[in-house]
């Protein structure tokens, strides 16, 4: 049998498997502070971000783009602390929020979060705790010792309160890693250094101690060993015995001899200590004794981050590999490891009481056995309680110290036994029985009562019982721990605590009788009696029947707390309530009508009887509410014409629920009845629902009653929210009817629906004494013509003045135009118009005045204003069109006036005179109009002369457009004449920008001859030169040379440059040539002629460097290397070095480019110039030349020279080169190209490149030199990310056995990793299958699982392949792998011990199928085993499908007692084959799941006598009597019919069942059924079948019983009577005197003073109580 570790090992991810970089994976960069997220610093290209993993999540890492130092997450939050340079932050990462930032002044060396809501962190000088709640500033705790000076801080603890802090660091010293930690007390503010490497606090409670220990534990690894300490810290609690100090050697393997502790943590349900290594060792140690229970290496590399693993108690961390490992104590096997392989059982024992583990259960037993054979009782009472799982915890166990006799004088032991279980906690049900009944005989309650509120004693419904005699109170207490339901309702109820019933009912979904309990409440007091029915409806579903509740008030006659219960009760208004809601409603209308109306009026109901309750409301006076529930029409019509009875305001409001049809009839109704009266309530009912009613109707209906002064104040309610021109119309009507003028007034004014010519017409018709509505109405709807008329034709001419004076004085010109067509005289018309003083239009005026031709009229009146010193540009314009007509001088009003608008003056001048128009456009610059009409009338020299002053780059731009038909006239006439009138330069330069604009380059240079050469003002003009020869660059090219040698002052370089790009090559030639420009001249003369002869000949008379280096450029252009050599050594010139090292390069022209270097080298000292110079000496293979160059000093980039030998196979120069620099890599691979390996090897060894190694090892294998080869990879396996490639090489090769050599040689090594035991495993599968099974055995732990799975799949390596799945913990592909390999892969014990712990249910099955075809003797075993995982009604359907129930019977007999239906009936089926009738009823009585009818039915027929005896036997158990009784009568089983007649408790069945034994003349069966049925029968039915059977002799024992039973109840009553007449007299006879003394006394006190409160003397001093309220239960009920 396999060996049970004592610890659970466990890695839970690959941290490089999620993506993060090995090189990322460090003390520095990756941070864990708690087992639920791991924090890793990492940067991708030159992007810095944190990686978050959520260890509940692993899968989907968070990545942010954060720069930080350090980033360490909160423990349990989503919460991220960063640090970068002195700045700290902390950031909620799912709100995406800063929660708060601090700068430190020093720079912080560690930090970590010491609890949820603190980070600590440590600086060079102190120790500081930085809070999260509110704006707090980091604390100060202490400073740093100076034993910590120099040191790198690893870890910060603190024990839980915070009063002890601990700050552990490392330094390195005498080649050795020395630990040093500072130990600091809060509270006494004193620090002591201690030499150690890591520390943990833990609470720990020492037996027999009532408070927790805090202890102190560490490690240290000094010169002399390694020492774990436990101590405690502080002074020690009251009353604690102090925790002895533990000092124990920690062991470190020979070969792990630089080994340190790093990491410690210490579990607080376990209380073991954790210890890990720097080399991956675990230790565990128990906290209490500094044991060491367990030791292993458990990962190859450093562990450099741990925390607390909350789940399993234990430790988890992450070692350089990017391995998260957890370790735990394995509950169920380290009991029986320190028992078995520790051989120490004390400790065992210790363990397993301290910690409730199992494991330890036969030494508990032993233990307490030998103590009790001893007579040790108080021991072995402790070993009893103290036993794990509570294992001594029996009945037995009670009952041996029970028959323990007591010694005199001291305690019995069985008391001894239940102290001590008291101590130690809460006993168990049968100790809590035992220990309370001798308690409660002695009458010790207290105790009791002490016990259950210290949670000592475990409730049940037996002590219950035990303790209800003696109080009640405490047995509610212990049953409502115990939970049982129908005990607690009852002890309320015996108890008066009504109110909790309900409460506790609905808390254990309990349904007691409610109404019964309801009835018992009402007893006492009836308010209590209302709240408690309320409790029972306030759920959706009421817990009783709402009428059976109303009854038990009415009953009483408490209809005040009936209407309570009941508007509570129907608060949610539901369809079915109706018959309730008609019963509240009636009883209240009835009795308090008040009442019903407030109800009524909350609208709480909906569904009861309306027709009903309208004509009770009727009947009580509540006309509204009568109203509310009316339907007919003639009741609405009865009851509405009552205004003054109903509220105005409900009757609006009423009228809303009406149809049309019958609003209008009851209008007319109310109308009808009395207008006076009615006339507002109609008016306010028309006006809420005109729009419902329509407006005609309601028009019509006040107008059929002539009513228009109703039917004024309708439509005013509505007139200003009406759209209609009809409600309009009819408002002015009435309103001219009733007198209200200024109504009429206000709606013409302000309306804006009324039809306007309607109205104008009525208003004219109506003669009104006012008519400024007419005036009004024609003002505004332009009507002003017909209104002069009609005014002027009714003498009603003031009403005109008013209207242009007040009404609008803006009228005035349609008013003029209307008098001047009715003939009114000039006079007037000018004292109107002189008369209003309002704003009008002048314009207006002026063209109603000009359409008539009478302008002159407005002459005086124009002249006046203008006088008066108007500016107004209408009065100016008038002017000016009179003048022009008049022909009054206009030329000089039109060049002088600043006020009228030329746009409009000028347009009237157009067709009058042209010049005019001219003048005005010019004045106001209106440039479009003035072309158009110098176009029109030919005036191009006006239009010249105002383009050259206007300077307007658009206007010339629209002007010299090609689509302009006048553009030559109109350029003549600018050449000719408007050019040569100007001096302004400015004039010129716009011009010129113009014709440029446009495109019009002969026109140009016409116009710059013109300017430029006839000898102007601008004939030295720079500008107008260059312009001149670039517009004949791009006009007239033959006209350039020409204008190059004439002219002297212009930009040369640039008109060079222009004429360069357009391709005028020679002119350029010629400018460069004539301002002395030699070396842009050779330019042209080289890029653009091309002619480098000419160019050679041109520098050899200038002889300029410059010039010879344009030369050598242009040369080494063409690819004549040596001529450019030659030219760039005359030109001094070494800057071009880069081109021609390029194209000598490209010519191996390595000699020329020598001398070029070598003349380069002296003038700059460029590295470039030198690195090519040691390139070009190899290449000419001058090594001597090179080796003197490279010994002296230089800027060469030997390196790259020495790369670049090596691309061009040049290896001897490469050689030395390498050699120069010490480069051993490249040096080691040329030696490899000359073959010189065993040299390649020692350079490989002093580079110490895997690279190297690499390439040289692959040379090696090449050249079959395989122990060189195994040398270089030896240093190549011990790194993963290369293994793969090697691996690879060596197999492509052949070269199996030199690999598996190789890796073999390998796993001896110190940095031996999972990779090289990995491919050494697929290596074995391939090629050596053999030694497969024992390197897995051996190395299982340190390969790849995974990928060794896949080679052993395809290797078809069965055995191993299981072996592997089994440590992987894929458990189901193992059994699946055992099924189908059955031969190489399956073991029983195995395939046991795997198939419980699949996940994936189907494979249980699938087990079955296996072992069914496989090893069906095996399948029981397999069965039982799978028991508690099993879908059993799966299973048993299986089998009966598969036919083979009968194999597996011993399964179901285990399983029966689930009670399961598929396996009862599957047995019950068995049964029946087998005719064991015996075993079916057991089985039937025992496990009731099953079908009883079909049963009872299948086996009805069945020709055994017993199994139908069975079937009505199931049929009496399903309450079928009639049935079980008729099929024992078949059968003749007298007795089963009698007993289950009996048993149904009907009468009929039992009388029927007598008359068939009559009718079988089996008296005898008669007899007996009489004494068995004796309670169901009925006497004067036996006798009269007696009698007619002459068989009185057997139904007279029968007879002479019931004759017994009913005398004797006959003297019962005689005497229950005489007792109560007795007692009647007595009371009258006491009670009269009471009446006469203390009846003052009877009403003060009523019923508690000791009369009952039904007595017939309490009746006349109980008050007479209105309905409203007052209930007087207490005294009359």
């Amino acid at each position: 049998m396999a060996q049970q570790f004592p610890i659970r090992f466990q890695e839970h991810i690959q941290l490089t498997s999620l993506g993060i970089q090995e090189a990322n994976i460090g003390f520095s960069t990756l941070t864990m502070e708690s087992d639920k997220y791991i924090c890793i610093r990492e940067k991708v290209g030159d992007q810095a971000q944190v990686v978050i993993i959520d260890m509940s999540d692993p899968n989907n890492p968070i990545r942010r783009p954060i720069t930080a130092d350090s980033a360490i997450m909160n423990p349990a939050s989503k919460v991220i602390a960063l640090k970068a340079g002195k700045t700290l932050q902390i950031f909620n990462i799912e709100m995406k929020s800063k929660m708060k930032a601090h700068t430190m002044v020093d720079e912080v060396q560690f930090w970590k979060w010491i609890n949820l809501n603190t980070v600590a962190m440590a600086t060079d000088n102190s120790v500081y705790h930085w809070p999260m709640e509110g704006d707090s500033q980091p604390i100060k705790m202490f400073d740093r010792h100076s034993s910590l000076q120099g040191c790198q801080i690893i870890n910060y603890r603190t024990d839980a309160p915070q009063k002890w802090l601990l700050l552990v660091g490392i330094s390195a010293q005498q080649n050795r890693v020395v630990g040093a930690m500072q130990l600091y007390s809060v509270e006494r503010k004193v620090s002591q250094p201690i030499e150690g490497h890591t520390a943990a606090f833990a609470q720990f409670k020492m037996e027999g101690n009532a408070q927790e220990s805090t202890l102190f534990c560490f490690a240290v690894r000094s010169a002399t060993g390694g020492k774990l300490h436990i101590i405690e810290v502080g002074s020690p609690p009251t009353g604690n015995t102090p925790f002895t100090k533990k000092a124990v050697d920690v062991f470190f393997p020979p070969e792990a001899q630089n080994d340190f502790p790093v990491a410690m943590q210490v579990s607080s349900k376990h209380d073991v200590i954790f210890l890990i290594t720097k080399y991956g060792y675990i230790h565990l140690y128990d906290l209490e004794t500094a044991t060491c229970i367990y030791m292993n290496r458990i990962s190859g590399d450093t562990i450099f981050v741990t925390a607390p693993h909350e789940a399993s108690n234990g430790i988890i961390g992450v070692n350089r590999k990017g391995q998260v490992l957890s370790v735990s104590v394995e509950e169920n096997n380290i009991v029986p490891y320190i028992t078995n392989v520790l051989q120490n059982p004390d400790l065992a024992l210790r363990i397993a009481v301290r910690n409730n583990l199992a494991g330890a259960e036969e030494l508990f037993v032993r233990k307490f056995n030998t103590l009790f054979g001893q007579g040790s009782y108080a021991e072995a009472a402790k070993v009893a309680a103290s036993a794990p799982k509570g294992i001594l915890r029996t009945p037995q166990t009670i009952q041996k110290f029970q028959q323990v006799p007591t010694q005199a004088g001291q305690t019995s032991p069985q008391l001894q036994y239940f102290g001590i279980l008291l101590d130690q906690g809460q006993l168990n049900k049968y100790e809590s029985l035992e220990l309370c009944r001798p308690v409660l005989q002695q009458g010790k309650k207290q105790l009791l009562e002490k016990w259950l509120k210290e949670d000592k004693l475990e409730c049940s419904e037996e002590l219950g019982d035990l303790v209800k005699p003696v109080d009640p109170t405490l047995a509610l207490s212990v049953y409502l721990r115990a939970n049982v339901p129908i005990k607690v309702i009852q002890c309320f109820a015996e108890t008066g605590q009504f109110n909790k019933i309900i409460l506790y009912a609905r808390k254990v979904a309990y349904v007691p009788d409610y109404v019964l309990l309801l009835r018992s409440v009402m007893r006492g007091s009836a308010e209590q009696g209302l709240q408690f029915a309320q409790m029972l409806v306030t759920d959706e579903e009421p817990m009783a029947d709402i009428q059976q509740v109303v009854d038990v008030f009415m009953e009483s006659n408490l209809i005040q707390q009936c209407t309570s219960f009941l508007l509570d009760a129907l608060k949610n208004n539901r369809p079915a309530e109706g018959a309730l809601q008609t019963r509240l409603l009636e009883m209240n209308l009835m009795s308090a009508p008040q009442v019903a109306d407030a109800i009524l009026g909350n609208q709480m109901f909906t569904h009861y009887d309306r027709a009903h309750v309208a004509q009770l409301c009727e009947k009580a006076g509540l006309l509204q509410r009568a109203l509310e529930h009316y339907t007919d029409l003639y009741d609405i019509k009865r009851a509405v014409v009552h205004t003054h009875l109903l509220n105005p305001e409900w009757l609006v409001n009423y009228f809303g629920s009406l149809s049309v049809e019958d609003s209008i009839e009851c209008l007319k109704a109310m109308l009808q009845a009395n207008i006076r009266q009615n006339l507002q309530v109609c008016v306010q009912i028309a006006t809420k629902y005109h729009e419902q009613l329509t407006m005609q109707s309601l028009i019509d209906l006040f107008e059929c009653f002539k009513s228009y002064e109703g039917l004024f104040y309708f439509l005013g309610s509505v007139v200003n929210f009406s759209q209609d021109a009809e409600v309009h119309f009819k408002y002015i009507q009435a309103a001219c009817k009733t007198g209200q003028i200024k109504e009429v007034e206000r709606i013409c004014r302000e309306s804006n629906c009324y039809d306007p010519e309607r109205v104008k017409n009525f208003l004219k018709e109506a003669k009104l004494t006012d008519q400024l509505p007419l005036i009004i109405v024609c003002d505004r709807f332009d009507f002003v013509h017909d209104l002069v008329l009609y005014l002027y034709r009714n003498n009603l001419q003031k009403y005109i003045e008013i209207y242009v004076q007040k009404v609008n004085p803006s009228r005035l010109p349609v008013v003029v135009g209307g008098l001047l067509d009715v003939d009114c005289s000039e006079d007037t018309i000018k004292q109107l118009i002189l008369a209003v003083k309002g704003q009008f239009s002048i314009d207006e005026l002026v063209e109603e005045v000009e359409k008539r031709n009478r302008m002159k009229l407005l002459l005086p009146w124009l002249e006046s204003k203008v006088h008066a010193g108007s500016t107004e540009v209408p009065t100016h314009n008038a002017l000016a069109k009179i003048y022009i007509d008049m022909n009054n001088n206009p030329e000089r009003f039109l060049r002088e006036n600043a006020f009228y608008d030329s746009a409009t003056v000028g347009k009237y001048c157009e067709k009058r005179d042209p010049h005019l128009a001219c003048v005005a456009y010019e004045r106001g610059h209106c440039d479009l109009e003035l072309i158009k009409v110098c176009n029109e009338n030919s005036l191009f020299k006006s239009e010249a002369r105002y383009l050259v002053k206007r300077r307007d780059p658009e206007l010339w731009a629209s002007v010299l457009m090609e689509d302009n038909p006048y553009r030559r006239q109109l350029i003549d006439q600018v050449v000719q004449t408007a050019l040569s009138e100007t001096q302004d330069p400015e004039d010129i330069s716009i011009t010129v920008k113009a014709f440029m604009t446009a495109d019009l380059p002969n026109e140009l240079i016409e116009l710059l001859e013109k300017i430029v050469l006839d000898n102007s003002a601008f004939s030295e003009h720079r500008n107008l030169q260059n312009l001149l020869i670039l517009t004949a660059i791009k006009a007239d090219r033959s006209r350039v040379m020409e204008y190059i040698n004439r002219l002297d002052n212009y930009d040369a370089p640039d008109i060079a440059n222009i004429a360069i790009s357009s391709e005028l090559y020679e002119e350029a030639f010629a400018i460069y040539r004539k301002f002395d420009v030699n070396a842009s001249a050779c330019q042209v003369l080289i890029e653009h002629i091309g002619n480098l002869d000419r160019a050679y000949e041109f520098a050899e008379r200038c002889n300029e460097p410059a010039v010879w280096s344009q030369l050598a450029g242009a040369q080494l252009q063409n690819d004549l290397v040596k001529e450019a050599v030659d030219a760039y050594i005359k030109a001094d010139d070494p800057s071009a070095f880069l081109e021609v090292v390029s194209v000598a390069k490209k010519h191996d022209n390595w000699e020329d480019l020598v001398r070029y270097l070598q003349m380069a080298r002296k003038k700059a000292r460029e590295s470039f110039i030198e690195t090519e110079l040691v390139y070009a000496y190899a290449k000419t293979n001058r090594l001597a030349d090179l080796e003197e160059f490279i010994s002296g000093p230089n800027h060469a980039q030997i390196q790259q020279v020495g790369d670049r030998c090596y691309d061009d196979k040049m290896y001897d120069a490469a050689k030395l080169l390498y050699n120069n620099v010490s480069n051993f890599a490249r040096l080691a691979i040329t030696l490899v190209q000359l073959g010189q390996y065993q040299g390649a090897v020692d350079s490989a060894r002093k580079a110490n490149s895997t690279r190297t190694w690499k390439e040289v090892c692959f040379a090696c294998v090449g050249h079959a030199e395989f122990r060189l080869a195994q040398m270089c990879g030896l240093h190549i396996v011990v790194h993963a990310d290369e293994l793969e490639e090697l691996d690879d090489f060596y197999q492509e090769r052949g070269y199996f056995e030199e690999l598996i050599q190789l890796l073999e040689a390998a796993l001896g090594l110190e940095r031996a990793h999972m990779g090289m035991f990995t491919e050494l495993s697929i290596l074995y599968s391939k090629y050596k299958p053999q030694k497969m099974k024992e390197h897995l055995e051996l190395f299982w732990s340190r390969v790849n699982i995974p990928k060794v799975l896949r080679a052993a799949e395809q290797a078809h390596l069965w055995a191993e392949l299981v072996f592997l799945y089994d440590k992987y913990e894929e458990f189901d592909n193992a059994c699946l792998t055992m099924m189908a390999h059955p031969t190489d892969a399956w073991r029983e014990s195995h395939f046991k011990d795997i198939i419980t712990k699949v996940a994936n249910i189907e494979l249980y099955y699938k087990a079955l199928s296996f072992y069914a075809d496989y090893k069906p003797m095996l399948l029981n075993d397999l069965l039982l085993s799978l028991t508690p995982r099993l879908d059993h009604t799966r299973t048993v359907a299986y089998f009966k499908k598969m036919n083979h129930l009968p194999v597996v019977k011993p399964y179901l007999r285990s399983v029966q007692s689930l009670n399961n239906k598929s396996i009862n009936e599957a047995l019950n089926g068995m049964l029946i084959q087998e005719e064991d009738y015996n075993g079916l009823r057991t089985s039937i009585n025992a496990f009731d799941n099953f079908d009883n009818i079909a049963l009872a039915q299948s086996l009805e027929k069945h020709e055994l006598i017993e199994f139908r005896r069975i079937s009505a036997y199931l049929y009496k158990g399903n309450n079928r009597w009639k049935l079980a009784v008729e099929l024992c009568k078949k059968d003749r089983l007298f007795k089963d019919a009698m007993e289950y007649a009996a048993e149904s408790r009907d009468v009929d069945i039992a009388e029927a069942l007598i008359a068939w034994f009559l009718e079988e003349r089996n008296y005898e069966c008669f007899a007996a059924c009489l004494f068995q049925c004796y309670d169901l029968l009925r006497p004067d039915i036996i006798l009269e079948l007696a009698w007619k059977n002459k068989i009185m002799d057997f139904a007279m024992p029968y007879m002479i019983q019931v004759m017994r039973e009913y005398i004797s109840k006959v003297d019962k009553l005689q005497e229950a009577e005489a007792v109560r007449s007795h007692e009647e007299t007595t009371s009258q006879e006491q009670a009269q005197p009471l009446v006469l003394d203390q009846g003052v006394l009877m009403l003060t006190a009523g019923p508690a003073m000791g009369m009952p409160a039904s007595s017939t003397y309490s009746a006349p001093y109980a008050p007479q109580a209105p309905y409203s309220g007052y209930n007087a239960g207490g005294y009359g009920m």
